[in-house]
């Protein structure tokens, strides 16, 4: 098993390093970089303008280089004083050519310097970690959730299969499942946050502008009181998939031949569920828990942030898009890209410790 976590620890320096370059590259060629944001809000054209680049000869026109007749490579700083446009230039880096800014990321990103934010004045992992807390809170809470209420459920719809039970609970996971988040937010924040019925849930941050003045229990009840309604919104549509899922697996081990002997030896239902049919069924459901994890707190909705005021990194990455904040942007793809290849690794090695007949290493 150790030689089996080297190779794959190993695998994934080659396996970022592919992201990161193919990303870099479309992006840098892509119209509307940070050049031509600034150069629209000089030319008050607001935030978010693309701007068209005219290619110079020998594709010198992608890296931003003034052309010899004093016009700017960017078309829409025709007029503006080229020596402005080259300070612009210098000032985001782009007064280098494109394989030198590549070279640069890579030698930062190996360090994990990930240097300031174009647009925002600040470090890049100060915005990330100023955000984190609003993410964790979201994908944890709700992927806890959704995992709590799924496994009992389809372990339950298993053993009443086809019953009265089993329809009107699918019919219920497969409706929310149908519900958009951010149409349930909305709908949430109406009937509770003041939107024209009852007011009983905040709508803004994960806690009140009193909290300082709270005493530790306070926090914590004020901290889930805020997160109720964003939460119901993202695990309205979470249930369905994983409550069939173990629905399944349980069907599919119930009838299998070691649960007949175990029947005719004797052993009840009950003890037939626990100690022989629950560790085979919830192999891949348990296995597959840090990857659920992580896909929820990479997708976190950017409407659930805008419509609860909650500023996590979904939202700052729709911002960084936006505004075209490259060292915004590779920084949160480097680091959860990283972040979901040791979590793939993780659940793998689940699969070893819910049940050791899975050797990874005898399969070479």
């Amino acid at each position: 098993m150790t030689g089996y976590i080297g190779r794959r620890l190993l695998l994934i320096i080659p396996t970022l390093w592919a992201i990161i370059t193919i990303n870099f590259f479309i992006v840098q060629i892509a119209p509307g970089g940070p050049v031509d944001q600034a150069i629209a809000n000089m030319q008050g054209l607001g935030e978010g303008a693309p701007m068209e680049r005219v290619s110079g000869s020998g594709g010198e026109g992608a890296q931003g280089e003034l052309q010899r007749s004093g016009d700017s490579a960017y078309r829409g700083a025709r007029g503006l004083d080229p020596e402005v446009i080259a300070e612009i230039e210098a000032r985001y880096g782009f007064n280098k050519p494109i394989w030198a800014r590549y070279l640069d990321m890579l030698k930062n990103y190996a360090t994990f310097n990930f240097g300031d934010s174009l647009f925002k004045g600040r470090s890049v992992l100060g915005l990330i970690a100023e955000r984190l807390p609003v993410s964790i809170s979201l994908g944890l809470w709700s992927t806890l959730i959704i995992y709590l209420v799924s496994i009992p459920l389809g372990i339950r719809k298993a053993v009443r299969n086809g019953s009265r039970f089993d329809l009107w609970t699918s019919t219920a996971v497969v409706l929310g499942n149908a519900i958009p988040s951010f149409l349930f937010a909305v709908l949430l924040v109406v009937l509770f946050a003041g939107g024209g019925f009852l007011k009983i849930f905040p709508l803004r941050g994960l806690f009140s502008v009193d909290a300082g003045t709270m005493t530790l229990a306070e926090k914590i009840l004020d901290y889930f009181w805020h997160l109720v309604l964003p939460i119901c919104a993202m695990i309205i549509g979470g249930f369905a998939s994983l409550t069939m899922l173990t629905k399944n697996s349980f069907l599919d081990e119930i009838h299998k031949q070691y649960v007949m002997t175990a029947r005719a030896k004797g052993l009840t239902e009950k003890a037939i569920l626990l100690k022989h049919v629950f560790r085979n069924a919830m192999l891949i459901v348990i296995a597959g828990f840090p990857a659920a994890f992580i896909s929820m707190f990479f997708t976190g909705s950017v409407l659930i942030e805008v419509i609860f005021s909650l500023e996590g990194l979904g939202l700052l990455g729709f911002e960084s898009t936006m505004q075209r904040d490259y060292p915004v942007i590779f920084a949160t793809l480097y680091i959860f890209t990283l972040l979901g290849l040791l979590l793939s690794l993780v659940s793998d090695l689940m699969y070893t410790l819910i049940d050791p007949r899975i050797d990874f290493e005898a399969r070479r």
